[in-house]
């Protein structure tokens, strides 16, 4: 008898089984519960033994693994019905466990983040030391006063001086290619903004460099040029913070990346036609080394309304002026190279970039990526022509 049973319980089906299970189910919840109630018990069952919720499948997504989505449904032979039920539930949770693996990840890096922000200073991201808060210096660059321009123009006749005197008179400096400065500073068109990029080998590069001009131009507030200025070096007291900000620097924080004030105020000022001038480095490069240039330089050529001349220069020698070790005093005797390159033309260019759409970041790479091309070339030639002098 026993053997028998054992037969017919292998002859049914697990389909079989849970309708048999249902049919109970249904009875007894129809005796001894309301209506209101059973039948909604009975539609959890139903859903739980036959079909899944669709909102309980994986669906594919940017957050999880793409090797581990549940594969496209294909027509399966009757044997191969258990082992795929298996395997799908598998591929379920794996999709299920990165999706959630990969949420919480996401929402650490928004704590961390928030966090961060809010034990850093206003508009300033975390991971950068500021040493003196610079906040106040953008609105007063932005909208100088009359009192503003009265101490400026103090201050830089008192550096264009100094910086004329060590240049010119202290030491032995020649310029190469010296009226193609002159031409973009002097006889630009009205509203045109001038960029000029150069090499950053010593502390006396701005405003030493500027000392080759005349001092009609030298000593002009009105004419020389915005420079911008490490935050962590020359803004880490008032009175040091002062007395740059009249010397027309602007303060920028290294390490928060082309989206800050700095950049955006070389913008605003190319939009008036000034002039800007940047070390694209981005530091004292004490080595030597072939950086790769900061893209800073290209986000203010290509946001600017109107596209600037763009002069590129480099220098050798101006380490020796002022050495980058202690003690940091002037030198004399010392020979100094400067070689102003040719003006690039980079209109077409960037106007091909907008009209192409090209992404912002790679309109930034592509036109930096000229003015390291234009520094290369520049950079042979300069070392050439300093080593004649020797």
């Amino acid at each position: 008898m026993l053997m028998a049973i054992c037969a017919n319980l292998r002859r049914i089906r697990p389909d079989q089984v849970n309708l048999t299970a249902t049919r109970s189910l249904w009875h007894w919840h129809r005796q001894h519960l309301p209506r209101s109630i059973y039948g909604q018990h009975v539609y959890m069952l139903a859903a739980r033994l036959y079909v899944q919720a669709p909102e309980a499948r994986p669906l594919p997504d940017d957050r999880s693994s793409p090797g581990l989505q549940p594969p496209p449904p294909q027509p399966q032979m009757p044997q191969q019905r258990d082992q795929s039920v298996q395997t799908e539930s598998l591929h379920i949770n794996l999709s299920s466990h990165s999706i959630r693996q990969s949420t919480e990840k996401e929402l650490k890096q928004q704590e961390s983040s928030s966090q961060s922000k809010g034990s850093t200073s206003s508009n300033m991201s975390s991971g950068v030391e500021i040493p003196y808060p610079i906040d106040w210096i953008f609105p007063r660059l932005r909208n100088p006063s009359k009192l503003w321009f009265i101490t400026s123009q103090l201050v830089i006749t008192l550096v264009g001086l100094i910086s004329k005197f060590v240049l010119v008179l202290m030491n032995k400096t020649k310029v190469h290619n010296k009226e193609r400065l002159m031409k973009a500073v002097a006889k630009r068109p009205k509203g045109i903004p001038l960029v000029t990029v150069s090499n950053h080998y010593s502390c006396f590069d701005d405003p030493g460099i500027w000392g080759t001009l005349p001092i009609r131009y030298v000593c002009n507030t009105f004419r020389i040029r915005w420079s911008m200025a490490a935050h962590d070096i020359c803004f880490t007291k008032k009175m040091h913070a002062m007395f740059f900000m009249y010397g027309k620097c602007i303060p920028v924080v290294r390490g928060h990346g082309v989206y800050q004030e700095a950049i955006n105020l070389c913008i605003e000022k190319c939009a008036l036609g000034h002039w800007v001038h940047v070390f694209p480095e981005g530091k004292v490069n004490m080595e030597k080394e072939d950086l790769r240039l900061k893209w800073g330089v290209g986000r203010i050529i290509y946001e600017s309304p109107r596209i600037p001349i763009i002069v590129p220069m480099w220098h050798e020698g101006m380490d020796s002026v002022l050495p980058n070790v202690e003690p940091y005093k002037l030198h004399w005797g010392k020979k100094v190279t400067i070689n102003i390159g040719e003006p690039l033309d980079l209109n077409a260019f960037v106007q091909g970039l907008k009209d192409t759409r090209v992404p912002e970041p790679v309109a930034r790479k592509l036109i930096t990526d000229k003015i390291q091309d234009a520094f290369r070339v520049l950079r042979c030639e300069t070392e050439r022509l300093h080593g004649e002098r020797a």
